[in-house]
């Protein structure tokens, strides 16, 4: 049987600003500072959302979650990457894998990487072996790197039966 596969890719950024929680792949990372944002702020999610919204030709976030709706404040993006997961299968697209790499100089986010790979994959439906997630600093470079604020870019593939 022949399958129609796709890719996509997506990429967002958040400030950090102090006193704000810090959600990452669905989690919360113990942290002072936080993401500023409409919704909890995971740019990784957000990012990744962008990633199979592409795949798809779906459009973006943006589109499908705008921030001037009310209805999206504080919304945990786990949600909104379920809505997307709904979005393409109503495309008769299935998640194939996903790939994300966080840029982000503190804190350390190792000893977070495999639940937020568990997350992820259960939000999706898949196996947590479709997931990767990354973690990098940027030599104290940039935005990044002066603690500014965080950067994601992520990629994913669907496909579906023909």
């Amino acid at each position: 049987m022949m399958k129609d596969y796709r890719t996509g890719n997506g990429y967002d950024v958040h400030a950090l600003k102090n006193g704000l929680k810090m959600w990452l792949c669905g989690i919360q990372i113990p942290c002072e500072m936080g993401f500023v944002a409409h919704s909890d702020g995971d740019v990784a999610i957000h990012a990744l959302c962008d990633a199979l919204l592409g795949a798809a030709a779906l459009g973006d976030i943006g589109y499908h979650f705008p921030d001037s709706d009310p209805r999206f404040k504080g919304i945990d993006s786990k949600r909104l990457l379920a809505e997307v997961v709904r979005l393409i299968g109503e495309k008769g697209y299935q998640v194939g894998n996903a790939d994300v790499t966080i840029a982000l100089q503190a804190p350390k986010l190792r000893p977070h990487i495999d639940t937020m790979r568990k997350t992820l994959a259960e939000v999706m439906g898949v196996e947590i072996d479709r997931v990767s997630v990354k973690a990098t600093t940027t030599e104290r470079l940039g935005f990044v790197g002066r603690g500014e604020g965080c950067e994601v870019w992520a990629s994913a593939s669907i496909f579906k039966e023909l």
